[in-house]
């Protein structure tokens, strides 16, 4: 255990978020979800699992300690539901809440069409696979900075 770090961020995690620059993009992705196959093609190449949490759970600890990028419309992205891409199901409700505390303010996802958020994930940096057993449980998020102390 350590002071101040969400205990539910393993070490993995930890590692991989603190590695990640500005721009870098993060998938957090439901079980159902091909991870172990695209989380091959990531830069890290490695599967990391929270896979005991909702996505909802896994984006709150993780928000703790990773900011957003808000210089960019695009910096948290839902896989949009495969013909009502405007659907918003419970799960994706529940992470928009997540990003809504950790920001201070509502800030909305951008839907990514299934097969787009696919090719968006191999190209990430790291690939997380929760324990979400809810279909469309899978999110793209772009690390932002820290500013300086003032």
């Amino acid at each position: 255990m350590l002071k101040g770090i969400d205990n539910r961020l393993n070490a993995d995690v930890l590692r991989v978020l603190r590695a990640m620059g500005h721009g870098d993009v993060l998938i957090v992705a439901d079980t159902n979800f091909p991870s172990d196959s695209v989380a091959r093609a990531t830069v890290t190449g490695e599967l990391l699992r929270m896979e005991n949490l909702t996505c909802a759970e896994a984006v709150q600890a993780i928000l703790s300690v990773l900011p957003l990028d808000t210089f960019v419309d695009d910096f948290a992205g839902r896989m949009e539901v495969v013909g009502n891409p405007a659907e918003l199901p419970p799960v994706q409700q529940e992470v928009q809440a997540e990003i809504d505390h950790a920001e201070g303010r509502h800030r909305p996802m951008i839907g990514i069409e299934r097969f787009a958020f696919y090719d968006m994930a191999r190209q990430s940096y790291a690939v997380i696979q929760t324990g979400e057993r809810r279909f469309y449980g899978c999110f793209m998020f772009r690390k932002g900075v820290i500013p300086p102390e003032s």
